[in-house]
C-alpha cells in the first residue's frame, strides 16, 4: 500500500504535468510548478490605479460597493499546479513559499502557510487540485509560466488532543471546504 505520494489531476492528465520532486538529497520540500500561465497583478499598481481613475466612487453615494469592487482587485490569485497529494490519515501536506519567491518575484503567500489536509484528495468539489496562493507585492504585473516552480511541499505528521472529536464526519467540497469563513 502506498503511503504518501502526488499525482495528476484528471483534468490535467494530458497537458504534460510534472509530479513534484525534491531539488537535492536533503531538500525537505517537494518542488510545485505552475500548471498553466498566470499573471499575478501588481498591488500597489491596482491600488494607484484604482484610487486614481476611481476616487470619486470611493467617496460617492456608494461607497461600499466601491470598496468591494477595489477589495475584489486585491484578492490573492490561486495559481493552479495540476497536482494532488495521497497521505496517510495523521499527516497533511504544508505548503511554503520558495525562499527566493519574496527577494526576487515580489511574491508572497499571504496565509503564510497553506494546509493540504489527507481528505483533501479525490474530494468531490475537484479531485484534490492543489492550487498556491499568490500576492504580488512588486510594483510590476508578475507573469508566472507553465512549469515555473512557485512552492514547496511537505508531508508531516501531526498530534491530536486527549479526547479528540473532530465536528464534521467527512468532507464534501474542495479548495476550503473544511471550515467556516
Amino acid at each position: 500500500m502506498s503511503k504518501r505520494g502526488f499525482e495528476v489531476i484528471s483534468s490535467y492528465a494530458d497537458k504534460n504535468i510534472q509530479l513534484p520532486k525534491r531539488a537535492t538529497k536533503h531538500a525537505a520540500g517537494y518542488d510545485f510548478e505552475a500548471a498553466e500561465e498566470i499573471v499575478l497583478p501588481a498591488i500597489w499598481k491596482t491600488v494607484v490605479q484604482s484610487a486614481g481613475s476611481h476616487l470619486a466612487e470611493l467617496f460617492g453615494s456608494d461607497k461600499d460597493e466601491a470598496l468591494e469592487k477595489k477589495e475584489q482587485l486585491l484578492r490573492p490569485l490561486l495559481v493552479p499546479t495540476g497536482i494532488k497529494a495521497y497521505m496517510q490519515e495523521d499527516e497533511y501536506l504544508q505548503l511554503t513559499n520558495r525562499s527566493s519567491n519574496p527577494l526576487k518575484n515580489f511574491i508572497v503567500l499571504p496565509n503564510g502557510v497553506g494546509i493540504v489536509d489527507a481528505d483533501y484528495y479525490n474530494n468531490e468539489g475537484n479531485e484534490g487540485h492543489i492550487y498556491f496562493q499568490f500576492l504580488n507585492f512588486g510594483l510590476r504585473d508578475k507573469v508566472i509560466r507553465k512549469g515555473d516552480r512557485i512552492g514547496q511541499g511537505i508531508f508531516l505528521q501531526f498530534l491530536k488532543a486527549d479526547q479528540d472529536e473532530a465536528e464534521g464526519s467527512e468532507r464534501t467540497g474542495g479548495f476550503g471546504s473544511s471550515g467556516q469563513a
